[in-house]
């Protein structure tokens, strides 16, 4: 999928958005927190995150295409946030030299984890990288359920033009690592998402 068009092509506004509001409910970020955005494609979070944050937190932004990653730096530039880092490395191979040492407030994954291969590395990486006591937010697809079903074929179909498993479903390891885990399910159950705090 072209970097330029996935804002147009990926159904953000009419489906996939109300999972990162969700999150960004769930996250309740303090104002000056520094946070990983892991898989951050054309900075789709980072207005919502910019919310929370403001102008004396900050947004590390991590994906494995160069693409993408331009359209996320026209995106921060346009809108003049100067506390947007952007990194290129792959998710699932993390390590301290593309992230520094220093451990972030929250750390935030939305739509991304299906796209990878293993996505457990991935979100253990998540989780290796914040603070104890900090928060880590997984949004991701499933088949939708009850009378929403209706609906599978298009969310399938959905989820292959982006590259993305639907039957991956990434949150459910999220326990027993995280701890106070918080949920939300959204767009007849197709989307869900997860909010839990590293322990102590």
């Amino acid at each position: 999928m072209s970097a330029r068009l996935y804002d147009v092509i990926s159904f953000e506004w009419p489906v996939y958005r109300a999972g990162r509001e969700a999150a960004f409910e769930l996250l309740n970020l303090l104002a000056g927190s520094h946070v990983l955005d892991l898989g951050c494609g054309t900075g789709l979070n980072f207005a919502g995150l910019q919310r929370m944050v403001g102008p004396t937190g900050s947004i590390t932004g991590v994906d494995a295409s160069p693409q993408m990653l331009e359209q996320a730096r026209r995106r921060a530039d346009r809108s003049g946030w100067n506390n947007v880092t952007l990194v290129a490395a792959d998710a699932t191979a993390l390590t301290g030299a593309d992230l520094g040492e220093t451990p972030f407030d929250a750390a935030l994954s939305t739509y991304a984890l299906s796209l990878m291969s293993p996505w457990q590395a991935a979100l253990d990486s998540m989780i290796a990288h914040t603070r104890k006591g900090g928060v880590v937010a997984v949004v991701d697809m499933q088949r939708p359920v009850g009378r929403a079903a209706a609906w599978t074929p298009l969310a399938k179909l959905a989820c292959r033009l982006g590259g993305s498993d639907i039957e991956a479903h990434p949150w459910t390891a999220m326990t027993p690592p995280l701890e106070l885990l918080h949920s939300a399910s959204v767009r007849g159950g197709h989307i869900q998402v997860r909010v839990g705090s590293v322990s102590s």
